[in-house]
């Protein structure tokens, strides 16, 4: 885009990556390039947030948003849609057939969450391992005292350090967990099939390697059909008996049901879960019956307040690339994009 004229731009943020957060990012990038950015807090939990952007997109040029529906009805009804930019890692909520037949670039705007997500698994990790959930509730619910003279062997909890932690990719997130992990002075072990060059502890060649010779696994894994199931019962059975699974990535990686089989026979000692397969939890999951022996969290492991400043941030540039006429640094469809398998 060359011209001169105004940009307009459809700030729809929501109550994580706020509205404000977008255009104060937007005009920003923009420098002295003239801009009108509307704001607009999409309404996710009435359902409207569809019918929101059909009205607000009708002369856009640009929408930025984290979850608006762009939906086939909503790209027919915008004309002067020429990219949208989603504040998150995939585009979860777009029609990308529908916007290519629209003419219209997707981009997304990846590692934001990053360090909040590597920060957050440490601290699961941690909650698991030393039972700081179940200490808690004993303490402050029932005011139950189990202080260093009524704790036992068999249930004090591991630490890190010495401790064989295998990380199950190595990518924005794994590399920061086991950056960390390293410095805890844990053992750290890390498959990855993909990642070339130095990683931080031991590269293990194959996954059942890995699983045999870790006491705690984390993932760090895309969800892709190659990965989705990628920790079932066959892999938590070749895990040390007492392991603990942590996992801040895709709910679907890990088989939830072999999993609570795993914690009821004690083959696992605890696990620590931030997503699902199956968000929100339904009523017949049985991940709430084994409360004692896990860490559940409700899909925070991403949220921080630097993380939806840096993903407005990321969004903004790609605007400001396409505004000059610059090639997109996260465009979608990724043509050439490699799958991640077991």
């Amino acid at each position: 885009m060359e011209s001169t004229d105004p940009v307009r731009v459809v700030a729809a943020g929501d109550h994580f990556v706020l509205p404000s957060l977008i255009t104060a990012a937007v005009r920003h990038e923009m420098g002295e390039h003239p801009c009108e950015v509307r704001e607009l807090t999409l309404a996710q939990e009435t359902g409207g947030a569809e019918e929101q952007l059909l009205k607000a997109l009708v002369d856009a040029e640009v929408l930025v948003t984290r979850q608006g529906p762009v939906t086939a009805r909503v790209l027919a009804a915008a004309p002067e849609l020429r990219l949208v930019v989603v504040c998150r890692g995939g585009p979860a909520d777009v029609d990308l057939e529908a916007a290519q037949a629209h003419g219209v670039r997707v981009c997304r705007a990846p590692g934001g969450g990053a360090a909040a997500t590597a920060e957050f698994t440490l601290g699961l990790m941690l909650a698991a391992l030393r039972r700081i959930p179940q200490a808690h509730e004993l303490l402050a619910r029932h005011g139950r005292w189990q202080g260093p003279a009524s704790t036992t062997y068999e249930h004090a909890g591991l630490e890190l350090e010495d401790l064989p932690v295998g990380l199950i990719g190595h990518g924005a997130v794994g590399s920061r967990v086991a950056r960390v992990l390293c410095a805890l002075g844990a053992r750290v072990m890390v498959y990855d099939p993909y990642v070339r060059g130095e990683v931080h502890g031991l590269r293990i060649g194959s996954l059942d390697e890995l699983l045999r010779r870790s006491r705690v696994i984390t993932l760090h894994t895309p969800l892709t059909s190659g990965t989705r199931g990628l920790i079932g019962a066959r892999e938590l059975a070749l895990l040390p008996r007492g392991a603990v699974v942590v996992n801040t990535a895709g709910g679907a990686l890990l088989d939830e049901d072999a999993l609570c089989d795993a914690l009821e026979s004690g083959q696992l000692s605890a696990a620590a879960l931030d997503t699902y397969a199956h968000e929100p939890l339904p009523p017949d999951s049985r991940l709430p019956a084994l409360a004692e022996r896990l860490v559940l969290t409700p899909h925070l492991g991403g949220s921080s307040r630097a993380a939806a400043e840096k993903a407005a941030g990321t969004a903004a540039e790609e605007v400001g690339r396409w505004v000059r006429g610059e090639p997109p640094l996260h465009c979608l469809p990724e043509p050439g994009k490699r799958e991640w398998r077991s």
